[in-house]
């Protein structure tokens, strides 16, 4: 009997651990699965299988190590090995030759630099975090993971090198590019919500 009650003790207590220490990043969690996916189903599909294996494995995480790190890892693994293969295809746009200076040259064409030192900044200031979230999710596979964990979950190159199974600098060189093609992704959704277009008959009525 004593042994019995000890037994489920032992088995109790890593559960309630591993409980604790889930609930606090399972909103971040979702977030990155649904750019990841880029789609809502399957992002909590993709959270839920995450969850089951980090459970599973749970023996192998390092007390005092970030839980939050350790299970990013595990949820992108999942995503690699499984959700990957289904190919499934979003609106996302072809960024290859996008240009250093997009916005630059953007709020340029638009004549925004004659009235605003920093006119970029006045764009993206008007995009709200889903709107950057958007933009992200229109990335390539490889810059959207990289860029959802570097942008919306702060974690750096050595962490997401980690995750990815990569090395750091071609995380760096992914993030370099990704950032490049963010600027042409933003400015689309920036398009797409009237942003641009605000902007411009607010210049338009000015000059």
């Amino acid at each position: 009997m004593d042994d019995r009650n000890g037994g489920t003790a032992e088995v109790a207590a890593p559960a309630a651990t591993f409980e604790a220490l889930l609930e606090p990043v399972l909103d971040a969690a979702y977030g990155t699965a649904l750019r990841f996916t880029r789609n809502p189903a399957d992002a909590e599909d993709l959270v839920q299988e995450a969850a089951l294996l980090a459970f599973r494995g749970f023996h192998t995480f390092q007390a005092g190590s970030s839980f939050r790190a350790w299970f990013f890892r595990v949820l992108t693994n999942c995503y690699f090995s499984r959700y990957r293969k289904q190919k499934r295809q979003g609106t996302e746009l072809a960024l290859d030759d996008t240009p250093e200076l997009y916005l630059y040259c953007q709020t340029a064409a638009l004549g925004l630099h004659a009235r605003s030192e920093d006119p970029a900044a006045e764009v993206m200031g008007r995009l709200e975090t889903e709107h950057v979230e958007a933009a992200i999710a229109a990335l390539p596979e490889e810059h959207r993971v990289v860029a959802s964990l570097y942008f919306m979950q702060d974690f750096s190159y050595q962490e997401i090198a980690e995750m990815v199974g990569v090395p750091v600098g071609t995380v760096r060189s992914r993030l370099h590019r990704g950032r490049r093609m963010l600027q042409q992704a933003l400015w689309a959704v920036a398009a797409d919500r009237g942003i641009v277009a605000a902007l411009a008959a607010v210049g338009s009525e000015g000059a």
